[in-house]
């Protein structure tokens, strides 16, 4: 690699701080949001508000793990292929129900996978080790009179699932804390939980700002853009487990945007895109250093520099502006270029999300990775988010990168699953030298998100 030399600086007035002060900023003004009770079924990646402790053993008694004959093991000693031994069948129980009688020295009582043991039994021997001659019958427990050979002999506590193997009562199953996972959420279900507490999920307002901003669906004058922010920064949103709200688009007047921002602060956060930068159009920075305050707007990052970031305060839900109490939206200003807004809420956006639905584990994964080109930064005193790809060869991770990196060429992203993170002071990766990696996307299809939420929801 090669370092820059020293001595470069933004310009004066515009106070500019790392990527890691601007995150821990932003985290400190991000609470953790209130617990909900919600159905079992609509809390896929939401985090448990309390521990959930089991009031019975699972399974409940002693029970089978085969499809077979509950014996006494003592009555199979000897037993082999050539020389089976002979019980007296005596009944026959099914899954949920219970044997009313008991396993006699010479007898044995037919059973299916999860009934429970009948008393005097100690062993379970599979059909596979039997010549089972009966055809099958009705469900529920009930009397036969059969014979069944036995080749192989049974070991005592043979194919039994003792009561409490999975879980004991009083003991907690999934303690606060936890994200359910699908596994979670069946382990709940075991329990009879059919409605749990867990963290809720922040709503988030988004919010675009230009006069060249053009909704999708409609027609598309000379000199317009359509509004490709609102749908990625939505999306995200959703898909790291957020309650997206589109608030529109705003005009670049101070007027406009203000009655935007206040449609959105029964939010828990307000995320912006656009207006954030040094133009004479940029009033997003102005509104909300007139409505809320402003805690830093220059980060040094490339892609993503303009990034406002601050709080406004509106009264507390149920409550007045007159009668006291204010609640506090954590405002995210992102940049208006497609690459920069994306990239912002990936490095900003998504942990703070995260940290209201309770979640510390919120860092990416970071590899190690080996450069397949030239990747150029120089003159630029800014850590390098370039768009890239990584790909596995023989055990080791290479990158390249997805082509020009523009902050508008959306496309970039669209081909990428990871960021470089090339250092302020590195001028130059050269091909075969190791970098490192944020990755974005293991696989496809493996999300966080609440499938259900509505992303049309406007203001």
């Amino acid at each position: 690699m090669v370092s820059a030399g020293g001595g470069r600086h933004f310009l004066p007035g515009s106070p500019v701080i790392s990527v890691e002060e601007a995150l821990e900023r932003i985290l400190s003004y991000v609470d953790v949001l209130e617990p909900e009770e919600k159905p079992l079924l609509d809390t896929l990646g939401q985090v448990l508000a309390g521990d959930a402790v089991a009031a019975f053993n699972i399974p409940p008694l002693d029970n089978t793990a085969m499809d077979g004959y509950a014996v006494r093991s003592r009555d199979t000693a000897g037993a082999g292929p050539d020389k089976p031994v002979e019980l007296r069948v005596t009944g026959e129980v099914a899954a949920g129900y219970i044997y009313d009688g008991a396993v006699e020295p010479g007898t044995a009582v037919r059973i299916m996978t999860g009934a429970p043991i009948p008393r005097g039994a100690d062993a379970i021997v599979p059909f596979e080790e039997t010549d089972e001659p009966f055809e099958k019958a009705p469900s529920g427990s009930h009397r036969t009179e059969a014979t069944v050979r036995v080749f192989k002999q049974a070991k005592p506590g043979a194919n039994i699932r003792r009561a409490g193997e999975d879980v004991r009562e009083g003991q907690t199953v999934v303690p606060a804390g936890t994200v359910l996972r699908p596994q979670e959420i069946g382990a709940l279900a075991s329990l009879g939980r059919d409605k749990v507490r867990v963290i809720r999920r922040p709503v988030v307002a988004v919010l675009s700002t230009g006069d060249e901003l053009v909704e999708v669906g409609q027609p598309k004058p000379p000199g317009k853009i359509y509004d490709s922010n609102a749908y990625s920064v939505a999306t995200l949103i959703a898909r790291f487990g957020g309650i997206p709200r589109l608030l529109g688009i705003a005009s670049d007047t101070v007027a406009s945007l203000t009655e935007r921002i206040r449609r959105g602060l029964d939010a828990d956060m307000l995320i912006t895109s656009a207006g954030v930068s040094r133009g004479d159009y940029d009033v997003v920075k102005d509104v909300l250093a007139r409505e809320g305050e402003v805690a830093f707007w220059t980060v040094a990052m490339k892609p993503g520099k303009p990034l406002a970031f601050g709080c406004f305060y509106s009264p507390a839900r149920g409550g007045s502006a007159s009668g006291g109490g204010e609640r506090r939206i954590p405002h995210i200003g992102l940049p208006g270029n497609p690459v920069s807004s994306m990239v912002a809420f990936e490095l900003f956006g998504r942990p703070a999300i995260l940290k209201m639905m309770g979640k510390n584990d919120w860092e990416r994964p970071r590899l190690r990775a080996v450069a397949e080109e030239r990747i150029v930064n120089r003159n630029d005193p800014r850590v390098f988010y370039a768009r890239c790809v990584v790909t596995v060869r023989d055990g080791r991770y290479y990158v390249s990168l997805t082509g020009p990196q523009g902050s508008g060429i959306l496309t970039s992203m669209v081909q990428a699953n990871a960021l470089t993170v090339i250092p302020a002071d590195v001028d130059v990766v050269e091909p075969g030298e190791e970098i490192d990696v944020i990755m974005l996307d293991w696989s496809h299809g493996e999300e966080w998100g609440q499938a259900t939420n509505s992303l049309s929801q406007r203001g």
